[in-house]
């Protein structure tokens, strides 16, 4: 293939989507419309719900409306493209929107990695050291937590998008995807990508693995403290305390090494895509369903805002 030129590159990329049979577009609008309504109206209800009742106001659920909220922009950077593609029957994303897209999916989804082990240092405090909870978890400290995460987050973003710039693109510029994922994006450069490749993998294993080192020594401390608890009571306790979010930790981390495992077994990008499906949106819509469905605060908080959104 010819690399494209400057102009080449500025006239964007094609987005294959989910599904060349036009047959099922209608079918993929609807389903991911209503899929995208329940995630912003799911997460949406929970950042409301712990913002309207003060019992809600503690470490656990500040984190947790901060996942809710980064739910809902990771959503909303991927799905309304596809859906506006499907509806007007085109497949274009323009090079600086390709670019956001790239950049927004790599600071939400570190930033969630984050979330989630700040989550289970949050439980650990709870349960191996509840005298000390208030005075550990205290505000400074998760604010602190979600900012430095944040900017960590940004910064590595950054970075990659910034590499992106000086690439050549060849003249094929169709990703085989319904967003630009950055992995296919790259695949599509005829210029060196190695260092790209290197970067992005050594950041992968750095801000994957560090995370989830925190929340594997968090859950070790954790079942080491319940086994130590006398009563099969206080053990269901809990486990039930801190259910929802092994659920959400499963879920998160469960799709995308699925996806990973898939891309790595199946050569085919268009299913590929199909299962990326699994941890870009089915995540982010179930995460609201696992919170209110298992935790009494929740619900009670939840039918309060019924409540008085009736009265």
């Amino acid at each position: 293939m010819e690399p494209g030129n400057q102009t080449d590159v500025h006239r964007g990329f094609i987005l294959l989507g989910l599904s060349d049979d036009p047959d099922l577009q209608s079918l993929l609008f609807c389903l991911f419309l209503i899929m995208y309504l329940v995630t912003i109206l799911g997460n949406l209800l929970i950042i409301l719900a712990v913002i309207s009742d003060s019992h809600l106001h503690t470490p656990m659920y500040f984190f947790l409306s901060q996942l809710s909220f980064t739910d809902i922009c990771i959503s909303t950077c991927t799905v309304p493209k596809m859906l506006l593609n499907i509806q007007t029957r085109t497949r274009s994303i323009t090079y600086v929107s390709c670019l956001a897209q790239i950049g927004s999916v790599l600071t939400l989804g570190a930033f969630e990695n984050f979330l989630l082990a700040a989550m289970a240092y949050d439980r650990y405090v709870a349960i191996c050291h509840p005298l000390r909870y208030a005075a550990i978890m205290n505000p400074r400290l998760c604010g602190l937590l979600v900012g430095v995460s944040l900017i960590l987050s940004l910064g590595d973003a950054l970075l990659h998008t910034l590499m992106v710039l000086p690439l050549a693109f060849c003249s094929d510029r169709d990703i085989p995807h319904f967003f630009c994922e950055f992995s296919q994006v790259i695949k599509l450069a005829c210029s060196d990508t190695l260092s790209n490749n290197i970067l992005f993998y050594l950041m992968t294993c750095i801000f994957g693995g560090i995370p989830v080192s925190g929340i594997l020594f968090s859950y070790t401390q954790i079942i080491s403290s319940v086994l130590k608890i006398p009563s099969a009571g206080g053990k269901l306790k809990v486990f039930a305390t801190c259910g929802p979010h092994i659920l959400v930790v499963f879920l998160f981390y469960g799709t995308a090494f699925g996806v990973y495992i898939t891309s790595s077994v199946i050569d085919s990008p268009g299913k590929t895509a199909v299962a990326s499906v699994m941890y870009i949106i089915v995540p982010q819509m179930m995460n609201p369903f696992i919170y209110s469905l298992r935790n009494k605060d929740m619900k009670g908080a939840l039918r309060k805002l019924a409540s008085r959104t009736v009265s």
